[in-house]
């Protein structure tokens, strides 16, 4: 992800512009990416359930 965060199985998320989800077997990694600062800032990982795309603050 360091190299390019859009690269692999990504994506937008809904419920924010610069949310995303990358997707690595049964795991869900939500970041946001701040390009004008090159910045990613992972908030969760977690193994996918049903709750997993539920609301996140």
């Amino acid at each position: 992800m360091a190299r390019d965060p859009f690269a692999g199985d990504i994506v937008p998320l809904a419920q924010q512009p610069a949310a995303y989800r990358r997707r690595v077997g049964n795991w869900r990694i939500l970041f946001d990416v701040d390009t004008y600062l090159h910045l990613i800032e992972v908030r969760l990982i977690q193994r996918r359930t049903t709750t997993t795309y539920k609301k996140r603050s």
